[in-house]
């Protein structure tokens, strides 16, 4: 059996990034369980040709660990894995590392006040318990009716299979989204006859980008006074973006122009431009990077499906419009499971509810953070802490911040535990609700992966600029919580 202070689950971004926060505060007594062979996370896993990060490099990194030797304005997947690699070394957080350790049941323990935590193999007992699991780490993969019986290599974009050969195949990928527009231009450059169904066109805007010369990267290097600058002016113009993505009308507008127009000079033919058209407001679904996807759909070596894929059979794949395709490859770029979040179902607090019974009509959390029900338990990139114009690890850094202040109200008032009051995680809510109610997330007229199904609530989005969350949580004064002493028995929420 390990004992220690905190168990963090994951070691992606948001894991390292705890990492650092609890190091940078005097704590080592922590754990980093991670259930892969390596650290990374989505970095990790995402390998397929034309990955890479849509937030400029030098704001998709550590404050404490600016990187001058970023290749580009938008670093590709596997340079961010090796920054992710090197930070684990240059923090000396290879100690706590416990690699191919996951999370099969994390059970909160009342009269010890600690989580325990089954791995499957060393137990973890812990008095915190720190979820930093990512949400984009498990695949989606839509019910297909025959899609069993398609005869070739298919597989999603997050489990990429290096060993198939896409040159002179015919290729179907399924999704337009993210991945896709990265992935589709690699496949037709490569060779592959492509195949793209597309059951909603996205927004897309121009990406822009370089490479950085040698010489700016050894400036970079020399002079960190520049790369801070460097990095302050990405993040403002980040925070500026938040008025075209939250349905600002003048904002909107302009952004809206700037894609149609984006997609006019790209796509000369009437059709095919009308069919890579959306028809709802923009920003309602991520809006998109790309200068390169709306040339490769244009060009002889993609056919644009604008339906969705209904059905297989063997290699012939109907759409929903009645066309068939015939395929020797599948991809599968259809997202993840995102609002329900797969972890979920293995963490139980007190009476022994589970996080996904807690949120069975979606995700609540205070301040994103902490839920009601689940004494000394944090939860990274979970509930409301994505964004939609600016860099996820800014949320994350605000995150572990309020972790590492929270730890330290638990030992101020010598309690065992810190229970989160329920009042104050739905006061939480009804913000997130009030914020959101008019944006184009709920009122845009698409369905998105930001808002759960099952209630219509934005659960994934933080509805507000990082300084805005970053202000909130800094405004959190600990009254959100309930100290519990040790040995303190659960009977109704509320009372010891």
């Amino acid at each position: 059996m390990i004992r220690t202070g905190v168990a963090i689950v994951g070691a992606g971004f948001a894991g390292i990034g705890m990492a650092i926060a609890l190091r940078r505060a005097g704590r080592d007594d922590f754990v980093l369980l991670e259930r892969a062979a390596s650290v990374g996370g989505t970095w990790r896993d995402n390998t397929y040709p034309g990955v890479a990060c849509d937030v400029p490099s030098h704001l998709y990194g550590f404050a404490t660990h600016p990187n001058p030797r970023w290749s580009a304005t938008f670093a590709p997947g596997a340079e961010i894995h090796r920054y992710l690699v090197d930070v684990v070394a240059r923090e000396g957080l290879d100690p706590h590392l416990m690699l191919r350790t996951p999370l099969q049941h994390a059970q909160w323990d009342a009269d010890d006040a600690v989580w325990h935590v089954d791995t499957g193999g060393e137990r973890v007992v812990a008095d915190s318990l720190v979820l930093a699991c990512g949400r984009l780490t498990e695949p989606y993969v839509p019910e297909i009716p025959g899609l069993e019986s398609f005869p070739g290599p298919i597989f999603h974009t997050a489990r990429w299979d290096p060993s198939v050969v896409t040159a002179g195949m015919r290729v179907a990928v399924v999704g337009t989204g993210a991945s896709a527009v990265q992935l589709v231009p690699e496949l037709a450059r490569a060779g592959a006859d492509v195949t793209l169904f597309q059951r909603t066109p996205a927004w897309i805007v121009p990406r822009g980008g370089r490479a950085y010369t040698d010489a700016e990267q050894e400036r970079f290097a020399a002079q960190p006074g520049e790369l801070a600058r460097v990095r302050a002016d990405l993040y403002a113009e980040g925070e500026a973006r938040f008025a075209s993505r939250s349905g600002d009308a003048a904002a909107s507008a302009a952004a809206r122009d700037a894609a149609l127009a984006h997609l006019a000079a790209q796509v000369g033919d009437p059709a095919l431009r009308a069919a890579l058209t959306p028809d709802y407001a923009f920003g309602c679904k991520r809006v998109l990077l790309s200068d390169e996807f709306y040339p490769a759909v244009a060009s002889d070596a993609v056919t644009l499906e604008p339906s969705a894929l209904a059905a297989v059979s063997g290699a012939t794949l109907q759409a929903g419009s009645g066309r068939r395709h015939n395929a020797d490859v599948l991809v599968l770029a259809t997202g993840f499971a995102a609002s329900e979040q797969p972890y979920a179902s293995l963490v139980h607090g007190e009476d022994g509810a589970s996080l996904a019974e807690h949120w069975r009509g979606g995700m609540t959390a205070f301040g994103s953070t902490v839920v009601s029900g689940f004494p000394n338990l944090f939860v990274l990139n979970g509930p409301n802490a994505s964004l939609g114009h600016n860099s996820a690890v800014l949320m994350i850094e605000e995150q572990a911040a309020y972790v590492v202040r929270a730890l330290a109200l638990r030992e101020r008032l010598g309690a065992a535990a810190l229970r989160v009051r329920p009042e104050a995680e739905n006061g939480y809510t009804a913000e997130i609700a009030a914020a959101a109610a008019s944006t184009p997330w709920l009122t845009g007229g698409c369905r998105n992966w930001y808002v759960d199904p099952r209630s219509g609530r934005l659960t994934l989005l933080w509805p507000g600029t990082v300084q805005a969350f970053r202000e909130r949580l800094a405004a959190a004064d600990g009254s959100e919580f309930e100290p519990v002493a040790a040995g303190a028995r659960h009977g109704r929420q509320g009372e010891t």
